[in-house]
């Protein structure tokens, strides 16, 4: 700077941004920006002469000896000299003198911070500074000038990429939605599929019971009244393994009874949890919606997880059951999945221990287990005048070792209303379904939270609480 002739200063450097490649996560960095760095000791004129000679220029920099020390609008600088008898103080004199009256509060951002967030902060500000750029601090020593105009067209087109995102995503969920449902009549009506042979095998296998013990007694009767064995007869006994087959007979019908019964089973399990709800909530019976559950995630529990019921006395409940489903499988495929992992955590550490691996030898590790327990409770009134009110108290518990921290600041998170738009979880769903779609209410306690809520035998609980008994 001292070097140059009084009259000519550096040439404004431009960094010219992109905006075709503008994303919701871009930085101010990724804007057109303006590197104009004078000393306050330069005289007005010639920062003016600049001004006139690049009209886009938006402001200019200003240093005291190499450090940063304010920056002066073109507008706010024009504004001063256009005053009556200004340009006679001002024009031939120092920066540093003008900028001492026309000194105003700038706005200093990093180039790493959004621009979603510095067009908000600039929004902010009072209304006669929203025209003023703002400085831009790409590092410890420099700084650039960013139009506000240029700021505000980067906001607006980040704005129009986020509502297109969201109606892609509004687009998707309702593909997903439609998708869902139409799986949800297709397996219902495969499962109906399924009910009418299996209802005619059933039905039958009475018949065939009745039929093959009167076939044996008959058999029976043969034998007592025609003691004297033919040898062809005693070839073909022998042959089909007779006294075999009439001890088998009863086994092999119990046995198919016992697989149509599962198979009857699994079908209306299906169909109650693929069922449409109706517009309205019907009476349903809560045990039973948990027990077609568990039925279908009988496979993934694979005989290494106790399944403990403690049901109490409830009647039917007035919900919406499908939905109810969903909420109960979200909670205990959670369950599930968190229980199998400690086992498998558990068991490689016994054989790392029996193996010389670790010093310390490791306790053997506990059976899994759930416990599903149901009871009616009752909450005292809001005022004296009013009836106690009586709730379905639903508790999921296991005896794991507790959900880490992290991830129980990120299910709570997910809880609220706002969250399930963002980022929709099995957690996030089972609680709009639970407050939103019932007016109940939802709890997560765990061992590594609120440990003195829980007995010490329990990891973690989920507590459902349904209102209107």
């Amino acid at each position: 700077m001292p070097n140059q002739p009084p009259s000519e200063l550096s040439k404004p450097v431009f960094f010219e941004g992109s905006y075709r490649d503008l994303r919701v996560e871009s930085t101010l960095g990724e804007l057109p920006l303006f590197d104009f760095q004078v000393d306050v000791t330069r005289r007005c004129c010639d920062v003016v002469r600049t001004f006139e000679k690049y009209p886009l220029l938006t402001g200019v920099i200003l240093r005291d000896a190499g450090e940063f020390v304010g920056m002066m609008s073109r507008q706010r600088l024009l504004e001063y000299l256009i005053r009556p008898r200004a340009s006679e103080l001002f024009l031939n004199a120092p920066l540093q003198m003008l900028y001492s009256y026309a000194r105003t509060q700038i706005m200093l951002l990093s180039s790493e911070t959004t621009i979603v967030q510095a067009a908000r902060q600039a929004l902010r500000r009072s209304p006669e500074l929203l025209g003023e750029p703002l400085v831009v601090q790409t590092s410890s020593d420099n700084y650039l000038l960013l139009n506000i105009h240029e700021l505000n067209l980067a906001y607006w087109q980040i704005r129009g990429i986020e509502t297109q995102l969201r109606f892609e995503q509004i687009q998707a969920q309702l593909v997903q939605t439609d998708k869902m449902a139409s799986l949800g009549r297709l397996v219902d009506g495969v499962a109906h599929e399924i009910l009418d042979p299996v209802g005619f095998i059933w039905g039958n296998l009475t018949y065939v019971a009745s039929y093959s013990e009167e076939l044996m007694e008959l058999v029976a009767v043969y034998e007592k009244y025609l003691p004297e064995s033919v040898p062809e007869i005693e070839d073909f006994q022998e042959e089909i393994e007779y006294e075999f087959l009439k001890e088998d007979l009863p086994r092999a019908i119990a046995s198919l009874k016992n697989g149509a019964d599962r198979l009857k089973q699994l079908a209306t399990s299906l169909q109650n949890f693929c069922h449409i709800d109706e517009v309205y909530p019907k009476p349903a019976d809560i045990h039973a919606c948990i027990d077609s559950v568990l039925l279908l995630l009988k496979s993934r529990m694979s005989g290494e997880i106790e399944i403990t019921k403690n049901y109490g006395h409830l009647p039917p409940i007035s919900c919406y059951a499908s939905q109810l489903n969903q909420v109960f499988i979200n909670i205990l495929s959670k369950t599930i999945e968190g229980l199998m992992h400690e086992a498998v955590h558990q068991k490689f550490s016994l054989e790392f221990s029996e193996a010389g691996f670790r010093a310390k030898p490791q306790p053997a590790p506990t059976r899994s287990k759930i416990v599903i327990s149901t009871e009616l409770i009752s909450r005292p009134a809001l005022t004296p005048s009013q009836p106690d009110s009586r709730w379905v108290s639903i508790k999921i518990s296991d005896n794991g070792l507790g959900i880490p921290q992290a991830k129980i600041n990120e299910i709570l998170a997910s809880f609220g209303m706002s969250k399930l738009a963002e980022k929709e979880t099995s957690f996030a769903v089972s609680y709009w379904i639970v407050t939103a779609r019932h007016g109940g209410e939802l709890y997560l306690r765990s061992r590594t939270l609120n440990a003195e809520d829980l007995p010490p035998d329990i990891g973690t609980e989920f507590e459902i609480l349904l209102p209107g008994v």
